[in-house]
């Protein structure tokens, strides 16, 4: 994640990584313990998201439990669960329904326009500006109109797919369906052999989506905010 959905800038401040967003959203916002700390060093990172202009924002992944109950104690809320998902390659890499899917890059104007209506806006174009590697926007079409869009990027063997958006009018269409399967194939292109995704607990459809294409839960974190 942090190779293909790049913050602006990260710092180490004792033992945090603080992490410069831009307005891009949680994942490349919060800070995270990357180091022994104490309690007492909690208001160390906060001064330093507060000099960014940022609020207080922890990601709390596997084996930061300590941190989890710190931070609960300190009145902070649990925010948007995430589970991870990912699959083989081999397994996603079908062709999709001829003329429905476009990689390409940069993203047409259209691409831009599907993922603002999905409340992807300028700052998380940017995070996609800033990724290092192969990477794509995947475009795709039902019934001869642009339906939905993501982004994907590869690191090492895996390629990430993020910013996925079916626009509402389309939905249902098989256009999700299409842009996984159009990122798989292009990701083996690319030299990944895992596709991976993540999506808010919440997001029953996606979660759905991703369990019909057997792909398997790999991970998990959640954020705490002030």
């Amino acid at each position: 994640m942090e190779a293909t959905w790049r913050t602006a800038a990260a710092s180490t401040v004792g033992p945090w990584t603080i992490r410069e967003g831009k307005g891009g959203g949680k994942r490349v916002s919060a800070a995270t313990a990357d180091g022994d700390w104490q309690d007492t060093d909690i208001p160390v990172a906060e001064t330093a998201m507060a000099a960014l202009g940022q609020s207080a924002l922890f990601v709390i992944r596997a084996g930061d439990d300590r941190l989890d109950q710190a931070l609960m104690a300190r009145g902070y809320r649990i925010v948007d669960p995430v589970v991870a998902y990912a699959a083989p390659i081999a397994t996603l890499a079908l062709p999709p329904e001829p003329m429905t899917t476009f990689p390409h890059w940069p993203p047409m104007a259209i691409a831009a326009d599907l993922w603002a209506e999905g409340g992807v806006g300028a700052a998380r174009l940017a995070i996609m500006d800033r990724v290092v590697g192969p990477k794509t926007a995947i475009l795709s079409r039902a019934q001869d109109r642009a339906a939905g869009i993501a982004f994907v990027a590869v690191h090492e063997n895996i390629a990430m797919l993020h910013a996925l958006e079916v626009t509402t009018l389309q939905r249902r269409q098989g256009s999700a369906h299409n842009i996984l399967r159009a990122a798989a194939i292009w990701a083996q292109a690319n030299g990944a052999d895992t596709l991976l995704v993540v999506v808010t607990v919440a997001n029953d459809a996606a979660r759905r989506l991703y369990a019909s294409l057997a792909m398997k839960v790999v991970g998990q974190y959640h954020y705490r905010q002030k």
